[in-house]
């Protein structure tokens, strides 16, 4: 099996955990980090920790994540 569990490429298993900290913080929305609104029928707005940090101003897909582009400095 290929899993990156039990990696031995250890080029391979940062590239990994690299995508997951990506994921973590801007697609996935955290429960305790949303705020109470009172528009209609929404109580609350989910938040991501990038969110939070005011990195960005909306919970990213997986598409957008995969093909943004790192600006060079």
């Amino acid at each position: 099996r290929k899993s990156m569990n039990c990696s031995k490429i250890l080029r391979r298993h940062t590239h990994a955990l690299d995508f997951f900290q990506a994921w973590y913080n801007f697609v996935k929305p955290h429960k305790s980090l949303r705020l109470e609104v009172n528009q209609g029928r929404k109580k609350w707005m989910q938040r991501t920790p990038a969110m939070a940090e005011g990195l960005v101003d909306h919970v990213w897909t997986i598409k957008e994540l995969m093909t943004f582009r790192v600006p060079i400095q």
